[in-house]
């Protein structure tokens, strides 16, 4: 059973700020009550083990930190087409292999995916714009990181790591 807590936010949409639930693959709702879901709060999934894939919906256009911190059996993540906002360490120390940035992501914040040890292809939209420092930290498995010729990418968003680009 999956269940969510949630926040009335002042434009008349929800944050989910917590879950509780055991399940493998988790369904984030797309609206409660009536009203979008339209953030998914800092450590909400953090320590989840047993998720294994985790479907958003389109309404979310941010996610918070830490929350997929520790998440180790996490391989599948559909992220929104509608998401525009990331936080540090949003994917930190999960299990996640493979992940496609959406196109209205314009940045990869500090720390967003450190020390995803299983992580091993990256597919960057078209209008991605930057990708800061540490973005990738400790990512020790990522051997491919695909991304526009003008997507500024720090030199120490891998810490040294030879990619192919």
């Amino acid at each position: 059973m999956q269940e969510f807590i949630y926040k009335a936010l002042e434009d008349g949409t929800y944050c989910i700020t917590g879950y509780s639930g055991d399940e493998a693959d988790v369904v984030i709702p797309d609206t409660y009550g009536k009203a979008p879901v339209t953030i998914i709060g800092d450590g909400v999934f953090s320590g989840h083990s047993e998720i294994l894939s985790v479907r958003i919906p389109d309404t979310v256009t941010d996610m918070g930190e830490f929350i997929f911190d520790g998440c180790t059996a996490l391989r599948y993540i559909d992220l929104p087409s509608s998401l525009s906002c990331l936080w540090g360490y949003t994917f930190v120390r999960s299990g996640i292999e493979e992940i496609v940035l959406p196109e209205k992501l314009m940045t990869v914040p500090p720390f967003c995916f450190k020390d995803c040890k299983n992580l091993r292809k990256v597919v960057c939209n078209k209008s991605l714009k930057k990708v800061y420092s540490w973005a990738f930290a400790g990512c020790d498995s990522l051997k491919e990181f695909i991304c526009e010729p003008a997507t500024q990418v720090s030199e120490k968003a891998f810490e040294a790591k030879e990619l192919n680009t």
